[in-house]
């Protein structure tokens, strides 16, 4: 699994011209789903990213979670976070999940994360999607297969 979290005042999403998400002030993730990933694992991502504390506290200390700010998320599913340029200039995707499997994975991550958090918008996932954001800072964090490595 990949995932870009940004800090943001505000993000939308938007398909044909409608808006189907958009969050005040919290996080907008873009989540790549891997041919090895599994619900444990967003399980495990989910913990990751609700406890990050990347929100500033009454000193400007990055000391608060999305909880402790009441913040919101916006999750879009996005394949080319899997995107291998290794070898030559046209990056392939062989990494990346299926689109049935990378669907019900985020499909489940999103059913769990709006039991945890509630405030949860998401994009369409397949869909041609316009995405605009107020990065707030930039803050921008990127978790990826190798966060669990360690064990940590």
């Amino acid at each position: 699994m990949r995932v870009v979290i940004q800090r943001v005042n505000t993000a939308r999403v938007e398909v044909d011209n409608e808006i189907v998400g958009s969050i005040g002030k919290g996080m907008l993730i873009f989540l790549g789903v891997g041919s090895t990933d599994s619900y444990e694992l967003a399980d495990k991502y989910i913990e990751k990213i609700l406890k990050l504390r990347i929100f500033a506290d009454e000193n400007g200390k990055t000391n608060l979670s999305l909880r402790d700010v009441d913040g919101e998320l916006l999750v879009i599913s996005q394949f080319t976070l899997y995107a291998d340029c290794r070898r030559g200039n046209r990056p392939d995707f062989i990494g990346a999940a299926s689109a049935q499997m990378a669907n019900d994975i985020y499909e489940y991550f999103l059913r769990k994360v709006k039991e945890k958090l509630g405030a949860v918008q998401a994009g369409r996932f397949g869909a041609d999607m316009k995405v605009y954001l107020e990065n707030d800072g930039p803050f921008t964090i990127v978790l990826d297969e190798n966060l669990f490595a360690s064990g940590k």
